[in-house]
């Protein structure tokens, strides 16, 4: 005979076992979780991304300063991807991953100032400043909300400024928003703070909203916006609902701030306070992803959630130079420039519980602690999802991605082009520019060098010789160079690019000079 605890405890266990096990079977659709972290590189993180001569994930310096277990064990249940791309800023990122278009398309091709048009002086007028005007625009969230699925954003969204359609992502296919608004980077990451800046005249700015519940309180930002993720979850899997979570935190942007759970793992005199304070919070958006994880796992629910884990642009690490070998170590550059550690980022795929039986998992297996060697670029998303889902392209409607269902299943994609194109037709780091990629080269065009003064208007690396772009061949090589130039013009003009614009308005296409 059981005692009266031990039958409540039998009886607990058992309704946990019955709630789980229906929670866990295989649903008519699975769920997709987009976990993406705003400024975070290929290098930072402790999985090892670039790999060694044999294709093998080589660890380097900055891969041992920073502690990402989750990530770890992310990776050793999916692929990462060693050569993966996004644009140099955030705003034309995250326009390209819910649209499959690149930013020369979309034309939304700079970060979006949230109060007033940053084109640059000498940017293109009619770039798309204000995102998506439509609320008809085939975005990933509306094909999935036509899917039955619950569509849920947390964290930064900057796709339109103040005022405009997509400063909202309830405009844009989701059904619950919470923290997206027009802003960039919060005022600040503390709860104490209410997550905003006070200024002087007692204004208050840069505020996340629908947070007001951890305002004053203890609560950092990152741990905020998870709470909320995992309330959401709960919510779709208890009405039975698939579910697409874009989980967009507004971590590692600055404002630089100690993550105080994670503070006394970085205390050293080596490294700035500032960079200290970046790591910190780094080990933050990994504890972040591996409460989500285990939240999935208690659901039951883990086998049927797809995870892709990916950065928005390069690292914006504290640890040096803007355009030499620092944050990006040893890729050369950081956010916003035209050089690999400005563009490269990392990337995971991953059911979030392997299971060779389940239906969703046949239909898009993913090849396990798996490094894929093959390009991919932040547009594949889109394809992707809408190939495990068997869901039509959009007519008439553009897609610049490609599939990486192959690439998961690790083998490679015959009719994926090797390129990558990045234009930048405004004034940042790297200033006026257009960057592509074409298998093992390079090329970086600059449309106003004297704008540049460390870089001449054309700039070719051989990246499988000079992979961290110390030698710029455009001198040397003057018929390769005229070769992927001529390749870079037509991807400019079949995307419809558009063109910085001289003092006197007039267009500047590139121009070839012997």
């Amino acid at each position: 005979m059981f005692s009266s605890l031990s039958r409540i405890s039998f009886l607990c266990s058992f309704y946990f076992l019955a709630v789980t096990t229906s929670l866990s079977q295989s649903p008519t659709q699975p769920n997709i979780i987009v976990f993406l972290v705003d400024d975070m590189g290929l290098m930072d993180t402790s999985v090892p991304f670039l790999t060694d001569a044999k294709g093998k994930p080589k660890s380097h310096p900055l891969n041992k300063w920073y502690r990402t277990p989750n990530m770890e064990r992310l990776a050793s249940l999916g692929t990462r991807f060693s050569t993966f791309y996004a644009q140099s800023v955030c705003s034309p990122s995250r326009a390209s991953l819910i649209t499959g278009q690149n930013a020369a398309r979309h034309k939304t091709t700079q970060w979006i100032n949230p109060d007033e048009n940053n084109r640059g002086d000498f940017g293109p007028k009619d770039w798309n400043w204000k995102g998506f005007e439509k609320t008809d625009t085939a975005t990933l969230p509306m094909l999935l909300q036509k899917q039955g699925y619950e569509t849920i954003y947390v964290g930064k969204a900057h796709f339109g400024p103040f005022g405009s359609v997509a400063e909202n992502p309830l405009n844009l296919g989701y059904n619950i928003n919470i923290g997206g608004t027009a802003i960039g980077h919060p005022g600040s990451y503390l709860g104490k703070d209410n997550y905003a800046q006070k200024l002087n005249n007692g204004n208050i700015r840069q505020q996340v909203p629908h947070l007001e519940k951890y305002h004053q309180t203890d609560t950092f930002l990152t741990d905020a916006l998870t709470i909320e993720a995992k309330k959401e979850i709960d919510k779709a899997v208890a009405n039975k609902k698939p579910f697409f979570l874009q989980m967009a935190h507004y971590a590692v942007h600055t404002p630089f701030t100690f993550d105080p759970a994670f503070k006394e793992h970085y205390a050293t005199d080596k490294m700035s306070e500032d960079a200290q304070k970046f790591a910190s919070m780094v080990e933050g958006i990994d504890h972040s992803l591996g409460q989500i994880m285990d939240e999935l796992e208690k659901l039951g629910i883990a086998q049927n959630t797809l995870i892709l884990f990916l950065g928005d642009n390069g690292s914006d690490a504290p640890l040096g130079p803007t355009h030499e070998v620092s944050s990006s170590a040893p890729l050369r550059g950081k956010k916003g420039t035209h050089y690999e550690g400005g563009m490269r980022i990392p990337f995971i795929a991953a059911w979030a519980k392997p299971q060779s039986n389940n239906q969703w998992q046949k239909k898009m297996p993913i090849k396990q602690a798996a490094v894929q060697p093959q390009l991919g670029t932040i547009m594949d998303i889109y394809p992707t999802i809408l190939d495990l889902l068997s869901i039509k392209k959009p007519k008439e409607y553009p897609i610049d991605g490609f599939s990486l269902a192959a690439n998961l299943a690790g083998k490679p994609n015959v009719s994926k082009p090797a390129t990558f194109l990045m234009h930048f037709p405004h004034d940042h780091r790297s200033k006026y520019f257009t960057s592509y990629r074409n298998g093992e080269w390079k090329l970086v065009y600059h449309y106003f060098p004297e704008l540049n003064p460390a870089h001449t208007q054309f700039e070719l690396f051989n990246l499988s010789t000079d992979p961290y772009e110390q030698n710029n061949l455009a001198p040397t090589m003057p018929k390769k160079l005229r070769q992927i130039f001529d390749l870079m013009c037509k991807q400019l003009e079949n995307e419809g690019a558009l063109y910085p614009m001289d003092k006197n308005g007039n267009v500047l296409k590139p121009q070839f000079s012997e």
